[in-house]
């Protein structure tokens, strides 16, 4: 009587399965096709979507050479450097976010608040404007005598001195360039004014304004 109840119940699904063999016979055996190897399967969401319970728990965007020398392919190389571009992440000296932020700079530029800059990408992003709009002001100057020209064989670009100067702020640029390289910046890691005026040698940058007043508002 179980025998003949199992018969009844695996009968259909075997005459289902004999019916698809037959009318689909290179799908239903060629497993390549549900394959997922090769797929892209790891996806950055927000953190409300994939419920987590820390913001910093996000996997960060990492920028891709596909962005060359452009405006985005120089922030997203900056923001790699600074953070491996962690929006929630908070180095041991305090330094804030993607691009790294330090208070008294947020300061500058209008934000007083770091809790809420930190878990606010669109102002981490208008933050890095307006500081770059504000550094390419007070070295206008310098961008204007010293871009094209090299020093410590390293030469100098407008991208370069930007990013040295988010690096160590405009200051410590313009003592580097006034000195030839002899006064060179080392930030508490050990990284340079010269090894930002390398790395992030030859980007467009020309879509910054300098602006001596630029603030970031949302």
């Amino acid at each position: 009587m179980v025998k003949n109840s199992i018969k009844n119940f695996l009968l259909p699904f075997a005459i289902c399965f004999s019916i698809a063999l037959a009318l689909y016979p290179d799908s239903t055996l060629n497993s390549d096709l549900y394959s997922t190897e090769g797929l892209d399967l790891d996806y950055n969401i927000p953190a409300e979507l994939a419920m987590t319970e820390e913001p910093h728990e996000i996997k960060p965007n990492m920028f891709t050479p596909h962005l060359g020398k452009s405006f985005e392919g120089f922030k997203e190389a900056l923001a790699f450097k600074e953070s491996r571009g962690d929006y929630f992440t908070v180095n041991t000296l305090g330094y804030l976010g993607k691009y790294q932020f330090g208070s008294e700079t947020l300061k500058l530029i209008g934000i007083y608040n770091p809790n809420q800059f930190l878990y606010n990408p669109e102002l981490q992003e208008k933050a890095f404007m307006a500081n770059a709009s504000r550094n390419k002001w007070v070295l206008r100057k310098d961008i204007e005598r010293f871009d094209g020209k090299f020093i410590g064989g390293v030469q100098v670009t407008e991208s370069g001195i930007l990013a040295a100067a988010h690096l160590a702020g405009p200051g410590s640029v313009k003592k580097y360039l006034r000195s030839y390289g002899s006064d060179n910046f080392a930030d508490a890691y050990g990284t340079t004014v010269k090894y930002y005026m390398k790395r992030f040698s030859g980007y467009d940058t020309s879509i910054i304004e300098p602006n001596k007043k630029a603030k970031a508002r949302l």
